[in-house]
């Protein structure tokens, strides 16, 4: 049985926090400080929010004696170099692990070890109003023969969203830890439905209009295109991985207790796998159709830019024929028009007028008949 007596009953002094540069700790102190850090659910008591360790137990009794009065989860936000090691030393976590978890490790896995296994599993930032909106976060789990230990650098609301099931189902099943990493896994697994959802009615309406919009209602339609692609590759950065991890907890799972032992945890495992699959599957469709729209996008640009060549070039191409038309007659008016001698000077009347301008008309007329004929016009 594991020893918890080295777990400190008082509050120990607060250390202080070391932040990596390519890590996900939150340098923001006042939001950490506004927040429990610690939070411990037993099956044998209430569950116990507090700013540190020593402030966990009530007047009267220890840490130790609480976690072995049942099984239990002892959650912990934005933990200190010095929390870890001290924690994985009182419950034997392997030195491979703890420098997974100093080092925030962020590639997905599941590790099995002989008296626990361990779990990193990403979720990401919810706030789409934050500028770190879709960033990945780990979650790392511990899951004990007695318990569970969950590390988180940042505030996330999952578990949180598994105290409120464990409340209403604790009474129709036994809470376990094996149990509680899959509600935390679930949990996670949950949050990208809805943004699946939002993706999928943006694709629609990108795949519907990006061929029936006209010119001027096009200005956003690349910046759409674009803005939903960055969101489907940023999810499926962040699935792809998760597949293989449950697919190794189970086998590892199986492989260590028996198909038995694992019961019902393992058809909850096989249906978040399944939900995961799905989602990739989705999200890959919706790639090909953005990537089609935004190749259909761009062939009904060149299609329009054609277009509008074609008409300028047309209409070019009757200046430059009513030029040639109008080219004689600026010839015959501006020889008669020049103070020279010209024929029909010395006559009196205006028969010359009339038949120089009737000539004008007539060839003017049987330019335009041409040009027509011709389709120049």
């Amino acid at each position: 049985m594991t020893d918890y007596g080295s777990i400190p009953s008082k509050n120990p002094t607060t250390p202080d926090r070391s932040y990596s540069l390519f890590g996900e700790r939150d340098k923001s102190q006042t939001q950490l400080d506004d927040a429990y850090r610690f939070t411990l659910y037993s099956t044998a008591s209430v569950t116990v929010h507090a700013q540190t360790l020593g402030e966990i137990p009530p007047r009267g009794q220890t840490l130790s004696k609480m976690l072995q009065a049942g099984y239990f989860w002892l959650d912990v936000l934005a933990p200190t170099d010095e929390e870890i090691r001290m924690l994985s030393q009182v419950f034997r976590i392997h030195p491979l692990t703890t420098e997974d978890i100093l080092m925030e490790e962020g590639r997905e896995k599941c590790e099995m070890f002989l008296n626990y296994y361990f779990v990193c599993f990403r979720t990401f930032v919810l706030d789409p109003n934050s500028h770190n909106y879709l960033q990945a976060l780990s979650v790392y789990t511990l899951v004990l023969p007695g318990g569970i230990i969950s590390y988180h650098f940042r505030p996330v609301p999952h578990c949180r969203n598994v105290r409120k099931r464990i409340r209403h189902l604790k009474e129709r099943m036994e809470v376990t830890p094996d149990w509680i990493n899959y509600a935390i896994i679930d949990d996670i697994v949950d949050t990208f439905a809805p943004l699946i959802r939002q993706v999928e009615t943006e694709v629609d309406m990108i795949d519907e209009l990006v061929l029936i919009l006209k010119e001027s209602e096009q200005t956003d339609m690349l910046r759409r295109i674009g803005n939903c692609r960055k969101r489907v590759m940023s999810l499926l950065r962040l699935l792809t991985g998760k597949a293989d991890v449950i697919k190794g907890l189970i086998k590892r799972f199986e492989g260590r207790v028996g198909r038995k032992a694992m019961g019902e945890i393992g058809l909850f495992m096989g249906d978040i796998q399944d939900h995961i699959i799905t989602m990739l599957q989705n999200l890959s469709h919706y790639e090909k159709i953005l990537s089609r729209s935004h190749s259909n996008y761009l062939a009904q640009i060149n299609i329009e830019m054609t277009q509008a060549s074609n008409e300028t070039n047309d209409v070019l191409t009757k200046l430059t024929v009513l030029g040639s038309i109008l080219l004689p007659m600026n010839l015959v008016t501006g020889l008669w028009g020049m103070n020279v001698p010209v024929p029909g000077q010395e006559s009196e009347g205006l028969a010359w007028f009339f038949w120089i301008v009737t000539a004008i008309f007539m060839a003017a007329a049987l330019f335009v008949l041409i040009a027509r004929k011709t389709r120049l016009l």
